[in-house]
């Protein structure tokens, strides 16, 4: 523990018992966000002034940006996240009774869209390093109706893709990449999203590309492209399909949805694009700094990459830590994050919780189909109980939430990681108090 300004602060009271919080004064600078310069309102009045609205040639030119960003041929926008991995299904093939394989840790926008198109998902459990999908708990999922494996990395942690690719390879599966968490990320020096057969991503304003309320999809292809267009975007057929079948439908949404970005979003998303590099390596470089101060805390460890290594967390969305309550005398990790907000620390959501244990997952009747979804569309009874999953069920309790800082200010950094000191040294005093 180094902290030249600060230590006298971890000795103090804790906050939550009466003594005076590490962090009184506002901090709004470190966490302000979306950033929209000057440029970025002139792009978007631009739109509203020239009635583009619903256009789509700066989308194009967005698209077109997003693919040289990622390194692949071709980039696609939606309105959401959500739309772009119902797309990407779509494009991969899925239908009636199909199976993907996915990470039960996740949000539910990373397989419900699945139900749309009457397939289904058979949730795996996640590495307990990484947060990530586990490769080596995948192909006992695998059966026939298997039709591709979907990774999300989560918190910004690159998932392990090579004995995944591996083994979607052996098994002829597609692999899609939900990249949502992780914009910018490498994994041993690939930037993520590239490296599957087809990559999406939320690009709503919370994200670390924040740019309003939109979504993409980057692919090699074409054939994945064409049937996400087909899908969603009619306005785009004559121009962009090659397909002889597909284009038959020209003109028709097959999805029944309109999936285009606004262009109010591209405009923006163009200028984000440009300046996120940047932003990227200041939210990197305030994220280790703030871990490195955490470094030897009792019961606290940083869910980051190795130190060192060509793999990066991207823009580090929704930041975690693990939780060690055995360190911490028993101490639960809610009444530590209770502790930690009393003394100042704005925390984000946190560690979502497993999906297989979701009742949307294992009663919901969504199509009225008279059995629950989950089973309406499938051979066998999918639903995976309690103790099925150990690794994701245990997960929400051994993490913690860390600051998701925008700003690299060394002294407000370090005012942040003493709040974690000071709470975690005196874990027996939160402890002896709660009985």
């Amino acid at each position: 523990m180094v902290f030249d300004t600060t230590s006298q602060l971890i000795n103090q009271p804790l906050a939550l018992l009466g003594g005076p919080p590490v962090i009184e004064t506002s901090n709004d600078h470190l966490f302000h966000w979306p950033i929209i310069s000057d440029r970025a309102e002139r792009a978007v009045l631009d739109i509203l002034r020239n009635g583009q609205m619903s256009a789509w040639n700066v989308t194009q030119e967005f698209e077109r940006d997003f693919a040289t960003y990622q390194g692949t041929q071709f980039a696609l926008g939606f309105p959401n996240g959500t739309m772009s991995l119902l797309a990407a299904m779509y494009g991969i093939g899925i239908g009636q009774g199909d199976e993907i394989i996915a990470p039960s840790l996740t949000y539910w926008a990373s397989v419900m869209p699945i139900f749309s198109l009457r397939g289904n998902v058979v949730f795996a459990d996640n590495n307990p390093t990484t947060l990530c999908l586990s490769p080596t708990d995948i192909e006992r999922h695998i059966t026939p109706r298997t039709k591709a494996i979907l990774v999300v990395h989560y918190g910004g942690h690159p998932c392990d893709m090579d004995p995944i690719l591996e083994i979607a390879s052996q098994h002829r599966l597609k692999v899609i990449e939900d990249v949502s968490h992780a914009h910018g990320g490498l994994y041993k020096g690939r930037i993520v999203g590239s490296l599957g057969n087809v990559g999406c991503f939320s690009l709503n304003s919370i994200k670390p590309l924040g740019v309003g309320e939109a979504g993409l999809i980057c692919t090699n292809d074409r054939e994945i492209l064409e049937r996400a267009i087909a899908f969603s975007d009619y306005g785009r057929h004559a121009e962009l399909l090659t397909n002889p079948q597909l284009r038959k439908i020209s003109g028709v949404s097959l999805g029944g949805v309109k999936g285009r970005m606004n262009q109010l979003c591209a405009a923006l998303g163009r200028i984000q694009l440009s300046d996120y590099p940047a932003r990227m390596a200041e939210i990197q470089g305030a994220l280790h700094r703030f871990c490195d101060l955490l470094e030897g805390c009792p019961g606290l460890r940083a869910h980051r990459t190795p130190k060192g290594s060509d793999s990066t967390m991207g823009g580090w969305y929704n930041p975690l830590g693990f939780y060690n309550s055995r360190e911490l005398s028993g101490l639960p990790v809610e009444r530590f994050t209770a502790a930690l907000g009393a003394e100042g620390v704005k925390l984000m959501g946190g560690c979502n919780l497993p999906l297989h244990l979701h009742p949307a997952f294992n009663t919901a009747d969504i199509y009225n189909d008279g059995i629950p979804t989950r089973l309406a569309h499938s051979d066998r009874d999918l639903r995976q109980p309690p103790g099925s999953l150990p690794h994701a069920e245990n997960t929400p309790g051994r993490t913690f939430c860390i600051p998701w800082f925008k700003r690299d200010d060394p002294a407000e950094i370090e005012r942040h990681a003493a709040a974690y000191w000071k709470v975690a040294l005196q874990a027996n005093t939160l402890l002896n108090d709660e009985k």
